[in-house]
């Protein structure tokens, strides 16, 4: 076990732009592609790697202290503050157990490419955590270990078959061939399904509204760069920033909006040679099967309706958290949606206003989710002491990945008759998801208006980020959730604001440059 557990953490202190490189190094060898050719595909995809991460995070330190000061002019002062997913993930990853779900990741996908139950590799191992947080809910609720690991491998076997689901639509949104994106976020799409249905009975949600079709409706106003200027300086004037502040923010916003699509391209630059000697090699060895590369979400993120579409429910978020009866999260580190609007970007193909109504109809579950699963969290950080939690403050996130996942299967496993029930419907949704996805047209063909041959969407090159932050999997010992429960600990959590967030300490916490 410490052997393992050794392995597993040196793998993960490579971090992204290493390991993944390293790992599609090794694929494009055995396919056959030439030293040279392998060697470059490698060292773009790393570049592609950092680039993305040094943009994306750019993006929210410019947009975060924005929502600080809307936070403030609205009088937030809520119980629980948002460590966002990064912080989240540092905790998880310290918890006792963490190193056994990389194997089972690899045993469970290893298996279902054996019986042809997949097409999808998942090489985004960082991704682990989610399901190392998946158990840790589990055991919270039902005290068994082996629940919380049949409830995490159902999850794995799920992502792998979302991979092979999203996998054409990918490419027509990218344009690169070969990969897929086997992440848990896009499972959020089985709850935005049947309410994107009842949108296709509006006339003007069937209309192309990507960013090509915007740019050919309202001119130089839908370009990127300008989309972003016009959004910074905006949520600038929300802020209550003076004009220079404000118009500073649009530049940043400018900057990072048209940095994303240019980044992006390298993801295409270094995977399309691999893709396609992929694609030779399988056809050569294993009678043409395909065999699709899962990387993580950010391959998409060359694509602007995604964040057009975060950066403006910003304040709709900040307007829920107010509004909101019973809601305890002030949202602030998790405040750019991710864990929404890449399922929103996949299911709409593209569409960017379908995206902004699915946002404002679901804000409140990741609020409601968030206050629920709090004290979870909390206790999780104190039990592992990776983060150091103010007496009297509780730690969230205001965006709270897979809420409805995580408690229908948590609860289930507890034996109650709703929650059993429901798991059932959310499973039959995924089905229903599944086989709607693989026969509807593809996002480039979806929304055609009447006497056009072609829809105006465009295909943008992807992008990947790769920022985590990850504890030592060395430092934990027992776990007692026993004496946590969610009135208690939201009734004895004292008011705070953002400026508590100065109050937490992170110093326990060991860096990994991991990916979401």
């Amino acid at each position: 076990m410490d052997v393992l557990k050794t392995i597993v953490n040196y793998v993960l202190n490579l971090g992204g732009p290493v390991f993944v490189p390293l790992i599609m190094f090794i694929i494009a060898t055995i396919a056959g592609l030439k030293l040279k050719k392998s060697v470059l595909a490698a060292l773009t995809l790393g570049v592609a790697f950092s680039g993305m991460t040094l943009v994306v995070n750019y993006m929210m330190d410019s947009i975060s202290p924005a929502a600080k000061a809307m936070s403030k002019i609205f009088h937030l002062s809520l119980n629980a503050i948002d460590a966002g997913w990064t912080g989240v993930a540092a905790i998880t990853w310290s918890y006792k157990s963490a190193f056994l779900f990389f194997p089972l990741l690899l045993a469970i996908n290893f298996i279902m490419l054996t019986f042809k139950w997949t097409k999808t590799l998942n090489v985004d191992m960082w991704n682990v955590w989610n399901k190392i947080f998946t158990y840790v809910v589990v055991l919270y609720f039902t005290h068994n270990v082996f629940y919380g690991f049949i409830v995490a491998g159902i999850q794995i076997v799920l992502e792998l078959k979302a991979g092979d689901m999203w996998q054409r639509h990918i490419e027509d949104l990218t344009g690169m061939p070969g990969v897929t994106v086997p992440h848990f976020v896009t499972l959020f799409a089985v709850i935005l399904q049947p309410l994107n249905k009842l949108l296709d009975f509006i006339p003007a949600m069937n209309r192309p509204f990507d960013s090509a079709a915007l740019q050919k409706k309202i001119g130089v106003f839908g370009d990127n760069t300008v989309m972003g200027a016009i959004i910074g300086v905006l949520l600038g004037f929300g802020a209550g920033y003076s004009v220079s502040k404000s118009l500073n923010l649009a530049i940043q916003a400018a900057t990072a909006m048209t940095l994303f699509p240019m980044i992006s391209k390298l993801f295409m630059q270094a995977l399309s040679p691999i893709a396609d000697a992929m694609s030779d090699f399988m056809k050569k060895h294993f009678n043409g099967r395909e065999v699709f590369i899962g990387l993580d979400w950010p391959i998409l993120a060359g694509r602007n309706e995604l964040w057009v579409t975060v950066v403006i429910l910003v304040p709709v978020m900040l307007v829920f958290a107010m509004l909101l009866p019973g809601n305890t999260v002030l949202p602030f580190a998790g405040i750019i949606n991710l864990s929404f609007v890449v399922a929103a970007l996949l299911l709409t193909g593209a569409n960017l206003l379908r995206m902004l109504v699915l946002g404002i109809i679901t804000t409140p579950i990741f609020l409601y989710g968030a206050t629920y699963f709090a004290p979870i969290i909390t206790n999780l950080a104190k039990s592992t002491g990776t983060v150091k939690v103010q007496a009297g403050q509780q730690l969230s996130w205001s965006t709270f990945e897979g809420p409805d996942f995580r408690l229908f299967f948590a609860k289930a496993f507890t034996g109650e008759w709703w929650a059993i029930g429901i798991s059932i419907l959310w499973l039959l949704g995924f089905i229903w998801l599944y086989i709607d996805q693989n026969k509807i047209k593809l996002p480039s063909q979806r929304y055609v208006l009447a006497g056009s041959a072609q829809s105006s969407s465009t295909t943008a090159a992807p992008s990947e980020t790769t920022t985590t932050s990850a504890g030592s999997l060395d430092d934990l010992d027992d776990m007692d959730f026993s004496n946590t429960s969610k009135s208690s600990a939201s009734n004895n959590a004292t008011k705070v604001s953002l400026n508590d967030l100065d109050g937490l300490n992170f110093s326990n916490t060991s860096k990994h440059n991991n990916s979401r």
